[in-house]
């Protein structure tokens, strides 16, 4: 059965789901005692609400910012539910304080978390571009000196970038804390299979769903990287280094917007040519994604349950209708 994009994405977060559809999102997290903590948000763009901001390849780069600043909060706030023994002991140290003081010590670190979130945030851009996409080229420019021209120069910082990416992924995905989140990513890429495949969404039949998806966050930088290869070749021509360089960082959101259109339409897409352009990030997804247990899929159902109807939707797309049972293998 083709699958029906559901408009619903998310991310995994420590011993946690955060998911995202349409103006809301909700993170789902394990606590320390078995419970499960629901948390439900309004989503507001980081740039606000005007017009332009949805017009094809700025809405890749607006998603892609404010991808990176909720995500990034997410993560901060699941930390503190995983580690709510911290809390516990912050309580304590509090007890003296009037409710005034309270409320302006609160007011304070709010504060304080929002300039470390932004700070986060932009250094997390700066380190990504400054390793996958500027240092590429400056080890690949080391060819001029043996007489190399600037097209096997753009040839060989392609194979660089694409050695750096899938060396660092391969690493991360070998680290024994980040595995678990990486489970995490899993269960949430099998809930979205799930429904989309006209499932309902319970334990059994989100555990036997597919952990890849092609709208993958993994899939998205893959591409980021395949785009950037092909736009770069537009410097060949460009005769000195440091303009290459900086025509380079200029790039960055055009690369981000294309990849996020590209990735949008393949998610919508099962004809050959999606299909195809797909297969790279589906593969890399092997890394980043593993089978989770039962319990990580009740956290992700619960972040699934909060912000998106999917009763509704299957009755909808797939004329499904409650108390029956769905038999697709997906």
């Amino acid at each position: 059965m083709q699958n029906r994009s559901s408009n619903i994405g998310g991310q995994a977060v420590m011993e946690g789901i955060m998911m995202r559809h349409k103006d809301k999102y909700s993170i789902g997290v394990r606590r320390p005692d078995g419970e499960i903590e629901l948390k439900v948000e309004d989503y507001k763009c980081t740039f606000g609400k005007a017009a332009f901001l949805r017009k094809p390849v700025i809405r890749g780069v607006v998603s892609f910012v404010d991808g990176l600043v909720i995500g990034t909060k997410c993560l901060m706030y699941s930390a503190e539910i995983a580690g709510d023994e911290e809390d516990e002991k912050e309580a304590a140290k509090n007890a003296h304080l009037t409710e005034e003081q309270r409320q302006a010590k609160k007011e304070k670190e709010d504060k304080q978390f929002k300039w470390l979130l932004y700070g986060t945030v932009a250094l997390s851009i700066v380190l990504s571009v400054a390793a996958f996409m500027l240092l590429p080229y400056a080890i690949a420019s080391l060819l001029n000196k043996v007489g190399a021209s600037e097209v096997i120069v753009t040839i060989a910082e392609a194979f660089v970038k694409l050695a750096l990416f899938m060396g660092y992924m391969l690493l991360v995905s070998r680290m024994k804390d980040i595995q678990r989140t990486f489970m995490y990513h899993g269960a949430e890429h099998k809930c979205i299979n799930c429904v989309e495949n006209g499932m309902p969404l319970t334990v059994e039949n989100v555990m036997k769903s597919s952990r890849q998806h092609k709208r993958c966050g993994t899939s998205f930088l893959f591409l980021v990287m395949l785009v950037s290869i092909f736009l770069h070749f537009v410097f060949v021509l460009v005769p000195v280094y440091w303009v290459r360089l900086l025509g380079r960082l200029l790039m960055v959101p055009i690369v981000a917007g294309i990849s996020f259109e590209i990735i949008q339409w393949a998610g919508r897409s099962d004809n050959k040519i999606a299909s195809f352009l797909s297969k790279p990030g589906l593969a890399m997804q092997k890394l980043t994604t593993i089978e989770p247990t039962e319990d990580m899929v009740e956290v992700a159902i619960a972040a699934v349950e909060a912000v998106f109807d999917w009763k509704k939707y299957l009755k909808e797309e797939f004329g499904w209708e409650p108390g029956e049972e769905a038999d697709e293998n997906v």
